[in-house]
């Protein structure tokens, strides 16, 4: 006889379990708050629908937080496994110049969905929107809210893939935390993570950068160090380069309250290439024009240096060729949770054992981004979800019983 399974939440964990376990020996229910599936899959996809990235399978481990936990994961189903997939559903992909993984440039993230939706139809996997999961009755039966009526269901196996902190918008607000914390499951605090970062402009720099992005720099916090671009907004800098370092920035801002990240603007020289060229004659040019002129500085990053430096340094070029090489950035706080584009926080990874099953609930698993989690943006946090939803669905499918 079949056993059957209920999955809470539609997003990439969820949809990926469903369409990876057995039909033959589970008869599977979704179970979605909003009146369709995975709203925020498809929200992601309006920025550049990145689905993995092309990163060596050992390499892209090594981007996750903890990366021990995902190394078992994403070995069992990997990037290359994800997209052999997506191929086989009618969903061809492509390496951009960025590295990252798209959909063939005529496909929409929702042609994306509604093929995967399209694999579930035929495993007779049931989608119930509009019903939202409100925890275990006293009689541990999962209670839902639904058309303000409040149905019990029963499941064999029960799979929360609920989504993190961020973009309440969605549906992925977080609210589930209290029904776990009842039962005894540790949840860490949410925080938001790949958001923007808060740094105190001057209206001066402001009137000149907001809006405009630092290109080809490398960014530096703690241990960690990203090449790429951020953008300057009114009250801080975001961006993939900046996003990257989110866990560092995190820490420092736990510890100290605050944190620093140093650019060096000129990753392609040393320092004593920067200093022999700050250092060559200028003729009449202006101190300003022979730093753009010597080292292609454009000018979002001459006035980064201007607002960053003061004007001794500026003007001494030993200690400007320094700063150039490491500019520091004072970061005082993160973007609210709803901004962010992901969080970490959650299910602490000591609630789950190594097939994501929570310890103080038998037949309970929890996946996806409600888990205690971090990665950078670029398809790294899809492949997760996907990895985790194939990964839960081969150990079900192996279960006696």
């Amino acid at each position: 006889m079949k056993k059957s399974i209920a999955i809470v939440g539609s997003g990439p964990a969820a949809l990926m379990l469903a369409a990876k376990l057995d039909a033959e020996k589970f008869t599977v229910s979704i179970y979605e708050k909003n009146q369709a599936p995975s709203r925020k899959f498809l929200v992601a996809g309006k920025g550049g629908f990145n689905l993995t990235h092309s990163d060596p399978v050992k390499e892209m481990i090594e981007k996750y937080t903890p990366a021990d936990f995902f190394r078992p994961i994403l070995n069992a189903f990997s990037n290359s496994d994800l997209r052999s997939w997506f191929s086989s559903i009618g969903i061809p992909t492509f390496i951009g110049s960025s590295k990252r993984v798209f959909p063939e440039k005529e496909i929409k993230p929702i042609d994306v969905l509604n093929a995967i939706l399209s694999e579930l139809k035929k495993k007779d996997v049931a989608l119930v929107s509009s019903c939202e999961w409100k925890g275990w009755n006293e009689n541990k039966e999962l209670l839902f809210r639904k058309n303000n009526m409040d149905p019990i269901q029963k499941a064999d196996i029960l799979v929360l893939a609920l989504g993190g902190g961020s973009w309440k918008v969605t549906g992925s607000d977080g609210n589930w935390t209290n029904y776990l914390q009842e039962k005894g499951v540790e949840i860490v605090p949410f925080q938001a993570s790949n958001c923007a970062f808060g740094v105190r402009w001057t209206r001066p720099f402001l009137d000149q950068a907001e809006g405009k992005a630092v290109k080809n720099s490398s960014f530096t916090c703690l241990d960690k160090q990203k090449k790429g671009e951020a953008v300057i907004t009114s009250s801080g800098i975001e961006g993939g380069a900046i996003y990257a370092l989110s866990p560092q920035i995190r820490k420092q801002l736990e510890e100290q309250g605050k944190a620093e990240v140093f650019l060096d603007l000129k990753p392609a020289f040393t320092l004593a290439e920067v200093k022999n060229k700050v250092e060559g004659g200028r003729g009449t040019k202006s101190w300003t024009k022979h730093l753009e002129d010597q080292l292609r500085l454009d000018k979002v990053k001459i006035a980064l240096i201007k607002e960053t430096v003061s004007r001794e340094d500026f003007m001494i070029p030993s200690r400007v060729a320094a700063k150039i090489k490491k500019l520091p950035l004072h970061i005082h706080s993160l973007a609210p949770i709803d901004e962010a584009i992901s969080t970490v926080g959650g299910v602490s990874l000591h609630a789950i054992d190594s097939k994501f099953e929570l310890k103080q609930i038998a037949g309970c698993y929890a996946i996806g981004e409600m888990l205690d989690w971090d990665a950078p943006t670029g398809g790294y946090l899809l492949q997760a979800c996907f990895s985790m939803g194939a990964f839960l669905a081969e150990h079900l499918n192996k279960t006696k019983g």
